[in-house]
């Protein structure tokens, strides 16, 4: 499984010119299984949604998702701000070469920055299954609650995807908490964050994959564009997870 986590800028509300840089990095980057993108990387993470939300039926960067998808034959992921015309939600979208979609509505919201004030929580775990490889799907905020990713017998995963708009002034935490992430759970963690500004905050980047050591296999420089393309090793995991059976004690 070769995995693709791609550090972009986004540009504030242009849909369209979002769309075009994604999809230019992609095609760049030929060959890989999953594209993963940042937290709502169409418009920038916004929490007065009325501007600048997707319609639920048929939002335009679901369709470009689906097409890019079917382009590269390999999964396209990454959230999206999204409406029924009465809620809202992050909606992270796990999207199939064929074109067909599972989503997961982004559990934690930011209470801090007024998420919550807008949005409508998720209640969903969701884990997707992609060319062998089980998918957790997260968004930003969720990585703060370390029980609701819990890695469990009845929903067992060996990838967490972490997509997010994460500030600069708290990239230590983002950093320490995805190693946390994959030791606990014994599995891969892929983290995928911005780069540049939206109209109050600053943001640098800090995409990686870490192992289930804890180890950093390979990361995006600070503050640049980039995509980091890694191969996914199930067999050591497997391995691993055989010799030292940590899950087989947790609560």
């Amino acid at each position: 499984m070769k995995l693709a986590l791609i550090q972009m800028d986004i540009e504030w509300g242009n849909t369209q010119a979002n769309q075009s840089h994604a999809e230019r990095l992609i095609i760049g980057t030929p060959d890989a299984d999953i594209y993963v993108l940042p937290e709502m990387f169409s418009t920038g993470f916004c929490t007065v949604p009325e501007t600048y939300a997707e319609p639920l039926e048929t939002p335009p960067s679901l369709r470009w998702m689906q097409k890019t998808a079917h382009l590269m034959d390999a999964a396209v992921a990454g959230s999206l701000l999204v409406t029924d015309g009465q809620k809202y939600y992050n909606r992270f979208y796990f999207v199939f070469p064929d074109g067909h979609y599972e989503y997961y509505d982004k559990r934690h919201l930011f209470t801090f920055g007024g998420e919550h004030l807008k949005f409508t929580a998720g209640n969903r775990k969701v884990i997707v299954e992609f060319r062998g490889v089980r998918i957790l799907l997260q968004v930003c905020y969720d990585l703060r609650f370390p029980i609701f990713s819990r890695n469990t017998p009845d929903k067992p995963y060996d990838l967490a995807l972490y997509v997010a708009s994460w500030p600069t002034a708290r990239i230590s935490a983002w950093e320490s908490l995805m190693v946390a992430r994959a030791i606990e759970n014994q599995c891969y963690v892929g983290a995928v964050n911005r780069i540049g500004t939206d109209p109050s905050i600053a943001y640098q980047g800090g995409t990686f994959l870490v192992d289930a050591y804890g180890r950093r296999v390979g990361e995006v420089a600070t503050a640049t564009e980039g995509v980091l393309v890694e191969t996914l090793d199930l067999d050591k995991l497997v391995r691993f997870r055989k010799k030292f059976p940590v899950l087989n004690d947790r609560d």
